[in-house]
């Protein structure tokens, strides 16, 4: 749209350390980012093992409850070590 600023962001892989470090950098519990999210504690749990992946809108709104707290991660990710 003309006049808006444009904005394009890497996509994130979403892994469960990743998720676990949003979760911590929140304060939150499972249950209370599974709330935010409109999902269940145990998909939260999933993720976070690494049983599975968000993907599509779950995706998404992790990016967008990340972009609002400050949360920083890199869009690349590599392990330290």
């Amino acid at each position: 749209m003309p006049g808006m600023a444009q904005r394009k962001q890497k996509a994130v892989r979403w892994d469960g350390r990743r998720i676990r470090a949003l979760r911590t950098h929140l304060g939150a519990t499972q249950e209370e980012l599974a709330e935010e999210l409109g999902t269940r504690q145990q998909t939260i749990s999933e993720w976070e093992t690494g049983k599975y992946r968000p993907r599509g809108t779950s995706s998404t709104l992790l990016g967008v409850v990340a972009e609002r707290s400050g949360f920083k991660y890199r869009a690349g990710g590599k392990k330290k070590g």
